[in-house]
């Protein structure tokens, strides 16, 4: 059984690659490049899928990573995606503007947050407040009479 080296040493000791059927045989790779429609597209279908728990199928479906998702989302948040119209690329630096812009939104939904979570503790402890009134009430009254 003969097997045909698909690596070659050459004289002055460096490996040479014979094989034409590699992952790069055919040449380099264009990249991709996402017009703002098509970003918003996967952004609410990833989203979609991640309610579901599958968004990480969803990306190795659509051959996209989970950082060029978060990016997207950075640009959605501040404002970049539907101010662009379709056929014109983005940018992925954000102005300044845009940055603070998108600082404020992301603390003003974690104060939104919070300030939810607090209501929720003050109606839980208004409530045991009430239940312990009401046990308390009781244990100040003195025990009905009734049949021995």
């Amino acid at each position: 059984m003969s097997i045909s080296p698909s690596v070659i040493l050459r004289d002055d000791d460096t490996m040479t690659n014979n094989s034409t059927s590699g992952p790069r045989a055919d040449g380099p790779k264009t990249r991709r490049a996402f017009t703002p429609e098509q970003k918003r597209t996967h952004l609410a279908a990833y989203e979609q899928a991640m309610e579901t728990g599958e968004g990480g199928d969803y990306l190795r479906s659509q051959a996209l990573y989970y950082s060029q998702v978060a990016e997207w989302r950075k640009l959605r948040d501040a404002g970049m995606l539907e101010a662009t119209p379709a056929g014109v690329r983005t940018s992925t630096r954000m102005s300044p503007e845009q940055a603070e812009i998108a600082k404020l939104r992301r603390e003003l939904d974690v104060s939104e947050k919070r300030l939810a979570r607090t209501e929720v503790a003050l109606e839980i402890m208004g409530k045991a407040r009430e239940l312990l009134e009401e046990l308390s009430e009781s244990s100040t009254q003195p025990p009905p009479h009734g049949k021995r």
